[in-house]
């Protein structure tokens, strides 16, 4: 897969080459178009690890087992919602949550770790300009959500989802700082979108394969009924639901 380290180290390669070839100008602007494309679409796409590894899925892994994970909650109504169905599968998932609304519903976000889920940071502020912000302020607001889940429950949480999946150079260099490895997915189901419920259930289940993480929300009742027939159908299959932590054999917590 194409990492920013390389692709620059090749571009500053051609532009020297350009130079000693004395070419076009021309060279040069479709050289740096080339860069920019490639940058775009590599801070847009968590999956190609183009700024900094995150976990995808564990292809390698012997039993029968995939991971589904929550963005965004906890939400009032529909995070108890997914709890219910959980329980009644017997199922356990991880919830990256925010900040702000650990902060507004630390009760639900206490039940989802007694119920036996993992619980990760996916920032402070889930800021629509997250991409834009400065290393500083970046460390400022994953801290932020770690310092309130110790606070609430006690755990150091070392597991992080970048919001919209969006890296850059300064992600990288605030993930090293506070300590954290970013969880991506395999399966990005959608259920934010306004694609109908039955296509984007036939979409994961079409391509669902062991050692897949799935995305999901906690923040609907299109992703609670999307849940409830995932479940049905991993059951049918005879697909086991685990953590993050359990699929990848690594540490929730510190």
């Amino acid at each position: 897969m194409l990492k920013f380290t390389v692709i620059n180290i090749i571009t500053v390669i051609t532009i020297v080459l350009i130079y000693f070839f004395s070419l076009s100008i021309t060279f040069y602007i479709l050289v740096l178009i080339l860069w920019l494309i490639l940058t775009i679409i590599g801070s847009l796409h968590i999956r190609w690890n183009y700024h900094l590894n995150s976990l995808i899925a564990n292809y390698n892994i012997k039993d029968n087992q995939v991971a589904i994970t929550f963005d965004d909650g906890p939400h009032p109504e529909f995070t108890p919602q997914v709890l219910e169905l959980l329980r009644k599968y017997d199922v356990k998932a991880s919830f990256f949550c925010i900040g702000k609304n650990i902060e507004k519903h630390p009760e639900l976000f206490q039940q989802i770790i007694k119920e036996g889920h993992i619980v990760g940071n996916h920032t402070y502020s889930h800021s629509n300009n997250i991409g834009f912000m400065t290393t500083s302020n970046l460390i400022l607001d994953i801290k932020q959500t770690n310092v309130l889940i110790k606070k609430i429950s006690g755990l150091n949480v070392k597991l992080f989802r970048p919001p919209f999946g969006v890296t850059n150079p300064r992600f990288k260099r605030a993930l090293r700082n506070v300590g954290l490895q970013s969880i991506a997915w395999s399966i990005r189901s959608l259920d934010t979108t306004s694609k109908p419920k039955d296509h984007i259930l036939s979409t994961i289940c079409n391509k669902l394969t062991k050692g897949d993480v799935v995305l999901l929300h906690d923040t609907s009742e299109k992703s609670v009924e999307i849940l409830e027939q995932l479940l049905l159908f991993l059951k049918q299959n005879k697909t086991e639901a685990v953590t993050v932590a359990t699929l990848f054999k690594i540490k929730a917590y510190a």
